[in-house]
């Protein structure tokens, strides 16, 4: 059963498909800014659901993100390499980008 944090997950995707011309598939760099807002913007990295994980309560979201994302973008074999380069790369603009809310 697909919970609430997983819809939205999957509904950032849909929204950053139809607003840009991302191509995550063969862009690493794309699928990995998808990644990093999905993570991001879903509550995926709530601090109740990583309070387990927490060493430093401050920057552990955007940790947490980061975590999430490269493991994400490490299931695209184009991408399982370099992962967390293209996740490090994405990251700044990425995560700042809270486009629908």
């Amino acid at each position: 059963m697909m919970t609430h944090k997983s819809m939205v997950h999957e509904l950032i995707h849909a929204i950053d498909m139809c607003r840009t011309k991302m191509d995550p598939i063969n862009n690493c760099l794309h699928l990995a800014c998808t990644e990093v807002r999905a993570e991001n913007l879903s509550g995926e990295c709530s601090v109740l659901k990583e309070l387990p994980r927490m060493s430093n309560f401050l920057g552990h979201g955007a940790e947490c993100v980061k975590r999430r994302a490269a493991l994400s973008v490490r299931a695209n074999p184009k991408c399982s390499e370099r992962a967390h380069d293209y996740v490090d790369a994405a990251m700044e603009r990425c995560f700042q980008d809270y486009y629908p809310f």
